[in-house]
């Protein structure tokens, strides 16, 4: 395993193996690797020839107030993940690599951007969008690994990849969950030892919504979720809603393919989730 640091080494290094006919994929991370981290990097392991794993807390993708200093960084422990995860280059540019003081390029995906999670999170996406562009263009991936815990975000870089006609093919991977339910995230190691027993309900709440949209008006599903939820101590919703699942379009009573989507602060915590729906 080689850990790479500058953009245009990884870039002539993919280029090589993209001549020499390997299969390149690629499982973007900001660090603090956890078992959803390590199910991509299998995946990726298994289907390609050749795996890049990036490292990188991106500061364009964090909104004013939030938790960029505070973000968990676990470089070395990192690298030991990766490295017994049999991945071949490991991404770890600074800040400057990346976004230099005079960077004036971002990418934006309209509208999918500005609903759910955008509403609370100003310029997320755009930063998100941009990084991973990045990320692209220096890989030279075939493939690129996303969970969809955070499923907006896998629906706007799809949409940001066939628009800008990327050769990267977007690999969707299921959410990684604890024994409880909870989604697996980073942000977790910021609960509470009494909120991260709470939290094991949201997921609970979301699955029996879901298992209720055969049956049920959308709208009354969501209200009794909602009130749910309201019940959990020290806990705020930012959003519960049900949207297309191909492209976060609203859904309407002949909508086939859904999801049910949230997203909640738990104490200081934000945490997100999603259940799909079929009719």
């Amino acid at each position: 395993m080689k850990v790479l640091a500058k953009s245009l080494l990884l870039q002539k290094i993919a280029l090589k193996h993209l001549k020499n006919g390997d299969e390149i994929g690629l499982v973007p991370t900001m660090g603090a690797l956890h078992r959803g981290h390590v199910s991509l990097i299998d995946k990726s392991v298994k289907n390609n020839d050749v795996t890049i794993v990036s490292i990188f807390v991106n500061p364009t993708q964090f909104s004013p107030g939030e938790d960029f200093l505070q973000y968990p960084r676990s470089l070395e422990k990192d690298l030991f993940v990766c490295k017994k995860s049999h991945v071949d280059y490991v991404f770890v540019p600074n800040v400057n690599e990346m976004f230099s003081a005079n960077h004036k390029t971002f990418v934006e995906v309209k509208e999918l951007q500005d609903i759910l999670c955008g509403k609370f999170r100003t310029g997320h996406f755009r930063g998100v969008a941009t990084m991973v562009a990045k990320l692209f263009n220096i890989s030279f991936a075939d493939k690129a690994y996303f969970g969809m815990k955070d499923f907006q975000q896998l629906k706007i870089l799809e949409k940001m990849a066939k628009d800008l006609n990327f050769r990267t093919k977007i690999i969707a991977c299921p959410t990684v969950r604890e024994k409880d339910g909870l989604a697996l995230s980073s942000r977790n190691a910021y609960l509470s030892f009494e909120e991260r027993d709470l939290s094991a309900c949201i997921n609970k709440i979301l699955k029996q919504a879901a298992s209720e949209f055969k049956n049920k008006d959308l709208n009354s599903i969501l209200k009794a979720a909602e009130v749910k939820l309201q019940k959990i101590p020290n806990l705020k919703i930012e959003y519960i809603q049900a949207v297309n699942s191909k492209d976060l379009s609203s859904i309407n009573k002949n909508s086939e393919f859904c999801c049910l989507v949230l997203a909640v602060r738990l104490g200081k915590t934000r945490l997100i989730d999603n259940v799909l729906m079929r009719k």
